[in-house]
């Protein structure tokens, strides 16, 4: 059957979400940023840098793959078909089939996955924010986690099965375009939308397989620029707690994982509201 007004009404909200995507531009002090690192980095001998981004794709890729095969990954998958079999049809048994739910029982499933994770993230931030050298260092990391799991969560909640080859690395590339700058996620939007056209019912992933470059370690070094912030300012404390660190770390925070979940949401659910369409 065709997309009901309600899915129709969805998809143009989307549709206006990219072309609002497609119109973001730099300013002035972006391309200066952007252009500084991208000398500084350029200092290294060029094997350096491949070893580098190599390094950092690897890692990426086996942190998602862990967090796949995870006991609370595992836990979360069951909890996400339990409550599509409450809330919609007692035959679900795999996440495909949540795509016979209907547009709002899907959203409502990966909302919930996406303002627990962004609690996760606001308590990450605010734990960061104390200057603790140990929650200091795990704070990247953590955030990576977070981040690529929730992905897997939102794709899971609109019937993708991220534990397929294709799907894993699609779910990578999804959080990697999500966690690029504003004015270059453009780029990463339309290379995914073209992978969903030429291989979204393929099993194994057989695009590039590249993930990292320069203009994705302009998030890390913001990460790192926080930290040295709140290094800076973990004296200047109220009652003996440093409130200024500790809000400034669960804003930032918050906010990254804010935008990977409503970049993730808009991808997953646009791929929920064509398969629909392409049946009818």
């Amino acid at each position: 059957m065709p997309l009901t007004d309600r899915e129709q009404r969805a998809l143009q909200v989307i549709e206006e979400w990219e072309k609002t995507l497609m119109s973001v531009e730099a300013t002035d002090l972006q391309v200066t940023f952007e252009k500084y690192l991208e000398q500084s980095f350029s200092l290294l001998p060029e094997q350096i840098q491949s070893q580098f981004f190599s390094l950092m794709d690897t890692w990426l890729f086996h942190l998602n793959g862990i967090i796949q095969g995870s006991q609370l990954q595992t836990e979360a998958k069951k909890r996400i078909l339990s409550l599509a079999r409450t809330i919609g049809t007692a035959d679900i048994e795999a996440i495909q089939d949540l795509r016979k739910l209907d547009l709002e029982q899907v959203q409502y499933i990966a909302d919930k996955e996406a303002a627990k994770h962004k609690a996760y993230s606001l308590i990450q931030g605010g734990l960061t924010g104390t200057g603790h050298a140990l929650m200091l260092g795990a704070d990247i990391p953590a955030m990576a986690v977070i981040n690529l799991k929730v992905v897997q969560l939102i794709a899971m909640s609109y019937g993708v099965d991220t534990s397929i080859p294709f799907e894993m690395m699609t779910s990578l590339k999804v959080f990697h375009t999500a966690t690029l700058p504003r004015r270059l996620q453009k780029q990463g939007w339309q290379a995914l939308m073209d992978e969903r056209k030429n291989g979204e019912h393929s099993y194994f992933y057989e695009g590039n397989e590249e993930i990292t470059d320069i203009s994705w370690l302009e998030q890390p070094v913001k990460q790192m620029v926080k930290a040295i912030t709140i290094i800076l300012f973990r004296k200047k404390q109220i009652q003996g707690i440093p409130l200024l660190g500790m809000t400034m770390g669960a804003a930032v925070n918050y906010q990254l994982t804010k935008n990977v979940t409503e970049f993730a949401a808009n991808y997953y659910q646009l791929r929920y509201l064509k398969a629909k369409e392409e049946l009818a």
